[in-house]
């Protein structure tokens, strides 16, 4: 029988095609912003996507203090920890969380978008905030995206 075959490609640590992206968050909404990123993190915008590797793209976030969130959600809503001991519950509005540093805010949010197991630990790692247009990746040669030309 002469028929076509065609064979599924899984990209491994050594074929996956990683490359360096700087987003803009200035003005952006948090959530729609982070659910991006997680995404480009992943790598789900490339056609090689698999997902139990690593084969998303390292993400620089800049301006990451401009970002923005609709409603009263900076003061209403309430992330909460737990210390471990009895009572040692805790709250926390998103404007104090920004408040000790945009990382934090975006790390919380960023780590409740990304798969919960080893290789989400590791793409958290791929994913670099700073508070102001300055990053120390340039020897990395990013490219500049615009963030709402992605679904």
């Amino acid at each position: 029988m002469n028929t076509l075959s065609y064979k599924t490609v899984s990209v491994n640590k050594d074929t996956a095609t990683k490359e360096w992206v700087v987003v803009d968050a200035t003005d952006q909404v948090l959530g729609r912003l982070c659910s991006k990123v997680a995404k480009l993190a992943r790598g789900k915008y490339k056609p090689n996507f698999t997902p139990h590797v690593d084969c998303g793209d390292n993400v620089i976030i800049i301006n990451a203090d401009k970002v923005k969130m609709t409603g009263n959600k900076w003061t209403d809503r309430v992330y909460l920890t737990f210390t471990g001991y009895p009572g040692g519950q805790r709250e926390m509005s998103p404007k104090r969380l920004q408040a000790k540093g945009s990382e934090r805010l975006f790390n919380k949010v960023l780590k409740g978008m990304l798969p919960k197991n080893k290789l989400g630990a590791k793409l958290l790692g791929n994913i670099y905030i700073y508070d102001g247009a300055e990053h120390p990746h340039q020897a990395q040669n990013p490219k500049t995206i615009d963030i709402n030309a992605l679904k």
